[in-house]
């Protein structure tokens, strides 16, 4: 049996020895309430005939799949796109009911099994992955079909049979037992570009290659083209669903796109001071002591370190707030705890918390501030946060 480990998910007012949020060292914060607004706003901004999928694929971006999907469909999303079978089974495991789109590929007995136990929805990306389904699927005697999804590469070179192979493919599976054909889509390479020749070179060819498969008399139940970054560039590539990711947890794809709608991050990732010293003039911190103090300072360790997803590569080059300002990381960041000089706050103790990424008074830190550092993109970020990091849901 296929199963998916949820992360744990908390709110503030549970009662949890293990995962109580006032006793540990760091987590992940996961405002619901903006979660709510930026699932509103997106659904606000599509046509009524356009639904909107929820891509909660790698633990929802490593805000916890399963409380970002219930919160998703209770907010107004219909779809729920996940990249494996784990991912699906954990959210049908929760009670989840909503349709579910694997956008990875999948091709053995055993995954086909599985898709088909619990209702899941196959991305189809080639002839062969077709007749594989159809013939596991025949072997275990499937009464009803299973709704499948035809992927095209329009441009991609990902996943999907080439776009000028679509009528061959469609007719393919439209033929075989056990199948009935849900959607024909395909993913956008460059849509978060200023410069959107390639993309609507990507749209033309989606567009001819369903009126190619419609000049066959075929009829299609359902067309998707955009992720986040198209669904606010262009309403054109809305057609009956929209894929949206990162727009969900509150974070534009690119810095053209802020001022078409307005969005809330969802997530902050936060930690408490450990221990405070003072160390004298001249003393290295942490590993091969790159960070000499120059002058006696307050150092404040912290209970975090890139074992939880905070980048090593950072080190020295980290901002995090405390009491609503600004204070630098220094040291190289060890596996479970970084360094802070905390100079300017002399009455600082043991237990007090630090935001290294959300909001202390006037001040912000993104996932896109850490990106810029890192020559990286802001998925990255917050993919990266481990699973020892306990998501805290807040409303």
């Amino acid at each position: 049996m296929l199963s998916g480990k949820p992360t744990p998910n908390i709110t503030y007012n549970q009662q949890c020895d293990t995962y109580a949020w006032f006793s540990q060292r760091a987590w992940v914060e996961i405002d619901l309430g903006a979660l709510s607004h930026n699932i509103q706003q997106i659904v606000q901004f599509l046509s009524p005939r356009t639904q909107l999928m929820a891509v909660v694929k790698a633990d929802a971006y490593g805000h916890g799949a399963i409380t970002v999907a219930q919160t998703a469909l209770q907010s107004g999303a219909s779809w729920l796109g996940v990249a494996t079978v784990p991912e699906g089974i954990q959210l049908r495991e929760a009670g989840i009911n909503a349709p579910i789109l694997i956008l990875g590929a999948t091709h053995t007995p055993e995954q086909i099994h599985a898709i088909a136990q619990w209702e899941l929805q196959p991305t189809l990306c080639s002839p062969k992955q077709a007749l594989i389904f159809s013939n596991v699927l025949e072997t275990i005697q499937q009464d009803s079909p299973i709704p499948v999804h035809i992927k095209l590469d329009t441009g991609m070179s990902r996943l999907g049979t080439n776009w000028q192979q679509a009528a061959e493919f469609v007719q393919l599976v439209q033929r075989l037992p056990h199948l009935v054909i849900k959607s024909i889509y395909s993913h956008l390479a460059t849509a978060d570009s200023p410069d959107t020749t390639m993309m609507q070179e990507q749209h033309r060819r989606f567009e001819e290659a369903i009126a190619q498969i419609k000049a066959m008399g075929i009829k299609i139940p359902c067309l998707h083209l955009a992720n986040s970054a198209a669904t606010l560039t262009d309403s054109a590539l809305h057609y009956d669903i929209v894929r949206v990711g990162l727009a969900v947890y509150g974070l534009y794809p690119a810095t053209h796109l802020q001022n078409l709608i307005k969005l809330k991050p969802v997530l902050q990732l936060k930690a408490r001071v450990t221990q405070v010293k003072t160390i004298a003039p001249g003393t290295g911190v942490s590993y091969s002591h790159q960070f000499i103090a120059h002058k006696q300072l307050r150092l404040a360790v912290v209970g975090i370190g890139y074992a939880d997803g905070v980048p090593r590569s950072l080190s020295n080059n980290l901002q995090v707030l405390i009491r609503g300002q600004r204070v630098p990381q220094i040291g190289t960041i060890t596996m479970d705890q970084l360094m802070l000089d905390v100079s300017a706050f002399p009455d600082l103790q043991e237990g007090e918390v630090v935001t290294l990424l959300g909001e202390q008074g006037n001040e912000q830190i993104s996932a896109d501030d850490w990106a810029e550092k890192l020559n990286t993109i802001s998925w990255e970020i917050l993919c990266g946060f481990k699973h020892r990091l306990p998501r805290v849901a807040v409303m």
